[in-house]
């Protein structure tokens, strides 16, 4: 393979027209340039350059490979340039996927600071629930994801670096009418005669409510499942059953609810995790920082 050094020192050649003035412009000794000359020569197996008293000039051969070390060397410098711009944020991209609830909350807020501070850099970012989107950050398909864990359960995200950002608690969410409404603080065997609002069944955040009711000695009546805490507010505001529903998804919650905590409920860690590749991509770093920010 042709050394991209000696291309540089043969086009300096032909652009000076003498061996001095080349060493002169590259900061060489005469002898070294002489010394990647004769080198490129030996690598092609031709003569590329025909010697004279007062100079030297390009054979055929000289002249067809610094035609193409030209492209090649442009090829090269906007490569490099655009390295120089990805370790300096100032270009490159970052894939992200979050849980719906962190990507109302969390997200928007860093995404903003990230972008204000670095303009060039090209942000994507997907919506999914953990047990979905862990997979993808294993398969090297995210550089960065927003994942939520339970006490007792770690999602398996590979060998991704995990920072934790908060801990989540899950409220009460009740009708404003409800008998239970106006009672001090609540323990989640209260609730083991009414009828239950809850995430799809195989949800991890389902699953655990599920576990935790049968530590308080109850299996839930689940009347109605959705994935969409919003359609779970709307549900209890009707009057057809109580919820368990975190905090960040109760950035605005319904006037017909009474949201009450639990001396026992679930509290779920939301973390960011990063790929292993995400090392060579500096943006993943910088967003977990200001991530970190929005979740203080």
């Amino acid at each position: 393979m042709l050394s991209a050094t000696r291309l540089r020192v043969l086009r300096e050649v032909a652009h000076r027209g003498t061996i001095s003035a080349a060493a002169d412009a590259l900061d060489y000794t005469q002898s070294a340039v002489s010394q990647q000359i004769a080198a490129l020569e030996a690598e092609t197996g031709l003569a590329l350059l025909e010697r004279h008293p007062r100079g030297v000039t390009l054979t055929a051969a000289g002249q067809t490979l610094v035609g193409h070390a030209e492209g090649i060397l442009a090829q090269l410098q906007a490569a490099e340039e655009a390295l120089q711009a990805i370790s300096g944020l100032r270009g490159g991209r970052l894939r992200m996927a979050t849980f719906p609830s962190a990507g109302a909350t969390l997200v928007p807020q860093a995404i903003a600071g990230f972008r204000a501070a670095h303009p060039g850099v090209e942000l994507s970012l997907a919506e999914g629930e953990p047990e979905d989107i862990a997979p993808r950050l294993r398969g090297g398909e995210l550089d960065l994801a927003l994942l939520f864990e339970f006490e007792g359960q770690s999602l398996d995200a590979g060998r991704a670096t995990r920072v934790e950002l908060l801990e989540d608690p899950m409220f009460l969410a009740l009708p404003r009418e409800h008998r239970l409404a106006t009672r001090g603080r609540l323990r989640l065997a209260d609730l083991a005669g009414e009828a239950w609002v809850q995430t799809s069944a195989e949800s991890n955040c389902a699953r655990h409510v599920v576990r935790c009711c049968h530590a308080a000695g109850f299996e839930p009546n689940v009347a109605f499942e959705s994935d969409d805490y919003q359609t779970v507010q709307g549900l209890v505001a009707a009057g057809v059953g109580v919820a368990l529903i975190p905090h960040m998804a109760l950035s605005a919650p319904r006037k017909q609810i009474a949201v009450r905590s639990l001396a026992d409920g679930p509290v779920r860690k939301v973390l960011a995790a990063t790929a292993p590749s995400a090392r060579l991509v500096p943006a993943a770093g910088a967003m977990v920082g200001f991530l970190e920010a929005a979740a203080a």
